[in-house]
């Protein structure tokens, strides 16, 4: 339980408050919901946040929830809690298009495992959100007729990150405290960023990816994007296990949260590479090096520490995400090459240019990647890094016909992501203030492989610096 000063986000404990006082069912919440998802799209401009939904479905899972609610025999912390999933994951009914117009052609039968998880912990699916078409983007442009441009609930006028937009954006409006992306180059982590919300990145195999299109096998992890690091944590102790049908996470080590509300940081020691930390905007680095103080003053130890070979990393990690997607995409490349937006286009045919000998050097210098950080990670907690370079770009009128292709931005975005990444250490963004013209800035937490705790517990303590939460300019209250 968090105080906060003036404005604070719904999340999971404020619905079961609601829940169960009898104040509000899952029921009327679904109502609500229901309206909400009417109006947004129909709002100027549109908020594009959830592309698919089925009124139907919707009131189907609340009511069942609301009955459990009288009956007292509830599935988890998460029944009647509304969700929504990036459209990357199948989910039955809906179409899963992946953010194209032409995948999906026949609705979906079979449920990705995390929808099947959220089904059975009686989460009520508010349907499938915006992303950026095939995950080939940060910024979340996507023009096509069935998806349009997601809007920043800070700034309308502004991209949310991408690639998976949408969920970011349905959290920050408020249509539901949870949402779950999937995150191969920052995914989850950078639309968190820009939309003022919590990310996690688990481990590469914590959360099982199976169900979703699979677009880079070596470097997708798929996370919770919430209102809050506590509502990350119950998301994630849900989702974590492993599943028989995706191989990567069998031999994953028992989840925990140990010392997660640990009263301090003491004993903890956090690395900072200073130089690769400073590479982002001004106004950026000074709210990020206020909250490494404010870590230090909780009893936490900054040790300076040096990521050898980053720009490497940035470059092998592009080689071998693009040429994973490549390989998955050729008959899409083959095949609906003209139905693609023009960015996908260039993502992939730079991606046709890349040889196998290009992609075994980028493999290893992924040995090599690893093999540092397990020896800083000796002498380390944690890495701190800021979360995104830069704060979320305008979106500007020609981006919604024809779209937006700025390959310095994508670089910039991805610079503080492509590490956890390439390796599959977890990472989790934490939004820790504002710049001058009002846009969430966040700060980014990594750990080594599997210690998804350590992270929730500096989480915690970084809400805590943050002292005051904007609301969004769009935000929808579903419980008043």
């Amino acid at each position: 339980d968090s105080a906060s000063n003036g404005f604070s986000f719904k999340g999971i404990k404020d619905y079961l408050d609601c829940y169960r006082s009898g104040k509000l069912t899952p029921s009327q919440v679904a109502k609500n919901i229901i309206a909400v998802l009417e109006d947004c799209d129909k709002s100027t401009p549109p908020l594009r946040a959830i592309v698919q939904w089925d009124q139907e479905q919707i009131m189907l899972m609340a009511e069942a929830s609301t009955v459990r609610y009288k009956n007292k025999c509830t599935l988890s912390y998460l029944d009647g809690i509304p969700v929504c999933l990036k459209e990357e994951l199948k989910v039955v009914p809906y179409h899963h298009r992946v953010g194209t117009v032409y995948l999906g052609t026949e609705p979906e039968t079979e449920d990705a495992t995390v929808a099947k998880k959220l089904r059975e912990a009686g989460a009520v699916i508010i349907g499938v959100s915006n992303m950026h078409e095939l995950g080939t983007g940060t910024s979340g442009c996507n023009p096509n007729r069935y998806h349009k441009i997601p809007r920043n609930p800070y700034k309308p006028n502004h991209y949310t990150g991408g690639s998976s937009s949408g969920s970011a954006a349905a959290v920050a409006a408020g249509l539901c405290p949870v949402a779950i992306g999937t995150d191969g180059g920052g995914s989850v982590r950078i639309p968190a960023s820009f939309c003022g919300v919590v990310g996690l990145k688990g481990t590469f195999g914590r959360i099982s990816s199976h169900g979703s299109s699979p677009l880079s096998y070596s470097t997708v992890s798929v996370g919770p994007i919430c209102t809050s690091v506590a509502d990350a944590a119950i998301v994630y102790s849900l989702l974590a296990e492993p599943d028989p049908l995706y191989p990567y996470g069998l031999k994953q080590p028992k989840v925990t949260l140990s010392d997660m509300c640990a009263p301090d940081l003491k004993g903890l020691k956090l690395g900072v590479d200073w130089t690769f930390f400073k590479a982002c905007d001004a106004e950026i680095l000074s709210v990020c090096e206020k909250a490494v103080e404010h870590l230090q003053s909780l009893g936490a130890s900054v040790v300076e520490v040096s990521l050898p070979e980053m720009e490497e990393v940035g470059v092998a990690h592009v080689i071998c995400i693009l040429s994973e997607m490549r390989d998955f995409l050729q008959p899409d490349f083959n095949k609906h090459f003209q139905e693609m937006n023009l960015d996908t286009r260039a993502s992939l045919a730079l991606a046709s240019q890349f040889t196998a000998l290009d992609y075994i050097t980028a493999n290893r210098q992924r040995t090599r990647s690893m093999r540092f950080l397990r020896e800083i990670f000796t002498t380390v907690n944690c890495i701190l890094t800021p979360g995104v370079a830069s704060t979320a770009p305008r979106i500007y009128e020609s981006d919604l016909l024809t779209g937006s292709s700025d390959a310095a931005f994508t670089v910039r975005s991805m610079r503080f992501m492509q590490l956890g990444n390439f390796t599959g250490i977890p990472g989790l963004v934490v939004p820790i203030g504002y710049s001058t013209n009002g846009l969430p800035i966040s700060f980014q937490v990594m750990a080594k492989w599997w210690d998804e705790a350590v992270l929730l517990r500096i989480g915690l303590k970084l809400e805590q610096f943050r002292y005051q939460t904007r609301k969004p300019s769009i935000y929808y209250d579903i419980l008043a």
